[in-house]
């Protein structure tokens, strides 16, 4: 086979350009049947996959359509500010070590979004954080960071820092809802404590959004 190729460079061209096609192919192919196989994976456990319904409002945050790409955007403005701009997550089944989270910012672009008026680390309520992920998985990375976000497991920690203070969330339960659904947002109680994760499922794609529910 090495000799017919040396002999015929136009063959080993095709034959390149073939792998690289069903290479291509698989990166796609692959987050969608990954992604399918998590969501029977989450009926099956009797978990709630998709909201029945999407909310109707909640105050201040409206969902926006950016270069087709729906998004929350929050007008909600702090009254007393927190002091820090930024704070890191780490999340260790995933390998996430200390990735920066930019404070009140409905911009994706830097990396990961703290939605502006959402808890702050420890408070009561939800801090909500919003990060893109990766149509393959080869390729997520500081541009991606929650590119295997559906790799969480109920008991996973989520661990923020925070103007020197460290805050363990456990993540309680996951499920994907669509993409203007905004019930996502408060917290699931008015005394808790607690954290959500947003990207995209499948990866890369903008069919539904994976939210993962923590706990102080």
């Amino acid at each position: 086979m090495i000799t017919v190729l040396r002999k015929h460079p136009g063959k080993l061209v095709s034959a390149v350009f073939l792998a690289s096609g069903v290479f291509i192919l698989m990166q796609i192919i692959l987050p969608v049947a990954s992604f399918q196989i998590w969501a029977v994976s989450q009926k099956v456990s009797n978990q709630k996959l998709v909201s029945p319904k999407d909310s109707g409002s909640v105050l201040g945050i409206s969902v926006q359509n950016k270069d087709n790409f729906p998004t929350f955007v929050s007008s909600q403005i702090r009254e007393t500010q927190p002091g820090y701009n930024t704070f890191s997550l780490s999340v260790p089944r995933l390998k996430i070590e200390k990735n920066v989270v930019f404070v009140d910012s409905n911009d994706l672009t830097k990396g990961l979004a703290h939605l502006p008026g959402s808890a702050l680390p420890g408070e009561k309520g939800n801090v909500f954080v919003s990060g893109h992920s990766a149509l393959s998985r080869f390729f997520a990375g500081q541009n991606a960071p929650f590119g295997k976000l559906t790799d969480l497991k109920k008991g996973d920690e989520i661990i923020i820092e925070a103007a020197n203070s460290k805050f363990v969330y456990r993540v309680v339960d996951t499920k994907a809802v669509n993409p203007s659904d905004l019930s996502v947002i408060p917290a699931p109680d008015t005394q808790g404590r607690y954290i959500s994760l947003m990207t995209c499922v499948p990866p890369g794609l903008n069919l539904k959004r994976l939210i993962v529910l923590g706990e102080l």
